[in-house]
């Protein structure tokens, strides 16, 4: 496989509200969705869907949310042969989207914090191993190292924010951050970085690369679509700087859609909507 993905699943729980409820205040909301999430697999299944060759290494429970997930990511072809489970739940998450497209989300790990790294494998041939924070740090340190060793590059999305293992860092080649956490990492870590701007767009090699200001119907996985796009154009031969415009194309995209209408992107609507926009 040309893209190996180790992280998180998580079912996600889309709770639509008129705003983000504050402290002891009950809101009422309008709508409720259930999505495959957790950005191992939302990250996995955006690169499969763009053309990647994608493998996914992670952990469900034996719940009934495990086959659910299990069964999205062999809809969108994503090899699972190291799929690992355990007994007792998976992952899951509840999110609040309100009006303007803004979200909060509170994470349960469960089974994403039992994958065994001694099971992993990492194929010779794999052009990129894709990480997240969302499984334990000792798993990376494994995966990393062991991705080295058949001469796979190796990307760190540092999300959610912790403090990274020195044994980890020399094994990265790109860490993939939002503003939140490069504010978090920016003085304790020399890794060449990529850091999403939102609306603004993307910070990387000292300079901004410009979005697409779309309407905005939720921000919700936008970042994991970013960067499942922008692996995907990495493992077909594309350069970063290009594979960035795209991924915005993508994430654009996926913010001006509701959740149940995302899967229809494919790499031919993402060139359509950037032809559409000729300075680009």
């Amino acid at each position: 496989m040309s893209l190996l993905v180790v992280g998180s699943l998580h079912l996600d729980v889309i709770v639509r509200s008129p705003h983000l409820p504050i402290l002891d205040e009950t809101v009422t909301g309008s709508a409720v969705d259930y999505v495959f999430g957790g950005k191992g697999g939302n990250q996995a299944v955006a690169a499969a869907r763009l053309g990647a060759k994608v493998s996914f290494v992670g952990c469900v429970g034996t719940d009934q949310f495990g086959e659910v997930l299990r069964k999205e990511l062999q809809k969108n072809e994503v090899d699972i042969s190291q799929l690992q489970a355990v007994s007792g739940a998976s992952g899951m998450s509840v999110a609040i989207v309100d009006a303007q497209g803004n979200y909060g989300a509170v994470i349960v790990s469960a089974a994403n914090l039992q994958i065994q790294a001694n099971q992993i494998k990492v194929p010779t041939g794999t052009k990129l191993v894709l990480l997240q924070n969302e499984v334990p740090a000792d798993v990376n340190v494994a995966v990393a190292r062991k991705a080295k060793a058949v001469g796979a590059s190796v990307w760190l999305n540092a999300a959610p924010a912790r403090v990274l293992p020195n044994d980890l860092l020399q094994f990265i080649d790109l860490l993939i951050v939002n503003r939140v956490e490069d504010a978090f990492y920016k003085t304790t870590l020399e890794v060449d970085r990529l850091t999403t701007l939102g609306s603004q767009g993307v910070h990387y090699a000292g300079q901004i690369i410009s979005g697409f200001d779309v309407n905005v119907i939720s921000t919700h996985g936008a970042g994991d679509a970013f960067l499942g796009a922008l692996a995907a154009q990495l493992t077909q031969g594309v350069s970063l700087i290009d594979g960035i415009t795209f991924a915005q194309a993508t994430a654009a995209l996926h913010i001006s859609q509701p959740a149940d209408k995302r899967t229809w992107l494919t790499p031919q609507k993402v060139q359509s909507f950037l032809s559409s926009w000729p300075s680009r």
